[in-house]
């Protein structure tokens, strides 16, 4: 593994073969995906601390969802990738619909790990205050919070995961994440022509299997795993689970 600089972007760079692009969620980084990568052998995989999260400062530039996808192209121009196959987690999930309704020849495929298609109206405006909070109050709050909700129950390890993950976020740079979240709005799923696999976790209450549900009646191509007794960090609360349905979803749709 090494890591690759783009701009002011930090990138995890690793493998070779056909190209597997990760991308974060809200509070997460690179790391959200790191119980998966043992699975990936044969493939080359990308793994971006967005602009704003984890090691990459916020930068100048276009704002907003289409400015984090902006980000992820720059990432292929610059490691010389035409194509890929694209992965999101939460907020990552969006970015990922995003290229993929706009930039088909890009994608290769989609997984979506907890996938969101836009906030509902009261999540979008708790998303505003905690960006408040954020800059506010820092994170410390803001992590204890999201570990409680966002992990099973019982689960020690996934939950101090989650709030280590939080708790190394920038928060401004969080908070201009939470407002990017907030202001989104979802593509038109029949632009969306990719092979895409949504894996939802039973008992997430960020993105409910009910969105991921109705998610799939509308997208051309794509098919729901549902995870039991699991909620939204999937890939770390069942780490074997999750890499099996993504090797396997990838694999079936490698054609480079």
């Amino acid at each position: 593994m090494t890591d690759i600089s783009v701009g002011s972007m930090k990138v995890e760079d690793h493998g070779r073969g056909s190209a597997v692009v990760m991308i974060h969620g809200l509070g997460g980084t690179s790391n959200s995906f790191q119980t998966l990568i043992s699975a990936m052998e044969g493939y080359r995989v990308l793994r971006p601390d967005l602009p704003g999260a984890g090691r990459s400062p916020l930068r100048p530039g276009q704002p907003g969802i289409k400015g984090l996808a902006a980000s992820v192209r720059d990432i292929l121009k610059a490691a010389g990738i035409e194509r890929a196959h694209f992965v999101g987690h939460s907020m990552g999930t969006i970015v990922c619909q995003y290229l993929a309704a706009n930039f088909p020849d890009m994608v290769e495929s989609l997984t979506l790990f907890g996938a969101i298609s836009e906030p509902p109206a009261a999540a979008r405006t708790a998303l505003g205050e905690r960006a408040a909070a954020a800059r506010k109050e820092g994170m410390a709050g803001i992590a204890e919070a999201i570990q409680n909700a966002s992990v099973s129950k019982g689960k020690p390890v996934a939950s101090a995961f989650v709030r280590e993950s939080l708790l190394r976020q920038d928060p401004a740079g969080y908070a201009t994440h939470c407002l990017a979240l907030s202001e989104v709005r979802a593509v038109a799923p029949e632009k969306i022509g990719c092979p895409t696999l949504l894996i939802a976790g039973e008992a997430d209450p960020v993105a409910p299997v009910a969105m991921a549900q109705e998610m799939v009646k509308n997208l051309p191509k794509a098919r729901l795993e549902i995870i039991p007794a699991v909620a939204h960090w999937m890939m770390v609360e069942v780490p074997e689970r999750s890499a099996q349905l993504l090797r396997a979803h990838i694999d079936a749709n490698n054609d480079s």
